[in-house]
């Protein structure tokens, strides 16, 4: 009897068996794993080198506001228009994502899974380190980027006033409404920092679609909602105080929802697994 009849299973070829683990999808190990050496990596850079990629993320985050305003901005007044539009919030994370920029929420994810293998306060002074210099960053990126469409004609009018609706929509709703939307914010965009080690090609769609529902469900990011915001402050719509009333409940929720729902669950599921095996 052969050993395909002994088994009940295909007798593959070393190159065979080579094809089905390379179709096959990695294991969360795997994806775990690469993340972590990722946050390892992030967590031993300097502060002035993260400083100067935050910088250009905060810069780049800005065309999200461009996209979509452009979008909205000639597009009629449907009900379908918004469908259309919040796809031009994509632009500024997939320059982000894939010039390897560092964006505070993915953060959130990469630099906290080393801390939770080694909970250390010398780990946590890194992790805040970075968190410190990467938020600063982000945000004088936005705002710089900000200053630049409020305070000069780059822009048609109506496009201007459409950058300002939008800006103003942001600052709709009370703070704890601000918070919940921004932990499904942070809790999505450390999901799409998840699924793009198993998602090789299709990183690019993996992006677009993760960070369209953020736009779709008006959840608040940090970043990106900088931007926004602080359009309508440098606009003279706001003041500096509306801003940081967002801000707060804002990054508070963008890491509850990076940190605790995606890092520490992950981290636990690994943990879990790495108990069982003997």
């Amino acid at each position: 009897m052969s050993e395909q009849q002994n088994t009940g299973q295909p007798v593959l070829s070393e190159q065979e068996q080579k094809e089905v683990e390379e179709r096959s999808a990695p294991r969360t190990e795997v994806v775990y794993e690469a993340i972590r050496e990722e946050g390892e990596n992030e967590l031993g850079r300097s502060s002035a080198t993260l400083a100067w990629d935050g910088l250009a993320a905060g810069l780049s985050m800005g065309f999200s506001l461009v996209a979509e305003g452009l979008l909205r901005s000639h597009l009629p007044e449907t009900e379908w228009r918004p469908l259309v539009a919040k796809l031009g919030y994509s632009v500024g994370f997939l320059i982000i994502v894939l010039g390897r920029q560092q964006l505070f929420t993915e953060n959130t994810l990469t630099a906290v899974l080393p801390f939770l293998q080694r909970p250390y306060l010398s780990m946590l002074a890194q992790v805040l380190r970075l968190w410190g210099v990467v938020l600063l960053a982000n945000v004088a990126g936005a705002a710089v980027f900000a200053f630049v469409l409020a305070r000069t004609e780059l822009f048609e009018p109506h496009v201007r006033e459409t950058f300002g609706a939008i800006g103003r929509e942001a600052f709709v709703g009370w703070w704890p409404l601000t918070f919940l939307k921004g932990v499904f914010a942070g809790w999505l965009i450390a999901l799409m920092v998840w699924m793009l080690p198993a998602s090789e090609s299709a990183r690019f769609f993996v992006v677009i679609v993760m960070t369209y529902l953020v736009a779709l469900g008006k959840f608040a990011h940090i970043i990106a909602g900088s931007v926004d915001t602080l359009y309508v402050v440098w606009s003279g719509g706001a003041g500096v105080a509306d801003y940081l009333a967002w801000m707060l409940p804002t990054l508070l929720g963008n890491i509850v929802g990076g940190a605790t729902l995606v890092a520490a669950l992950g981290h636990a599921q690994v943990a879990g697994e790495a108990k069982k095996s003997p």
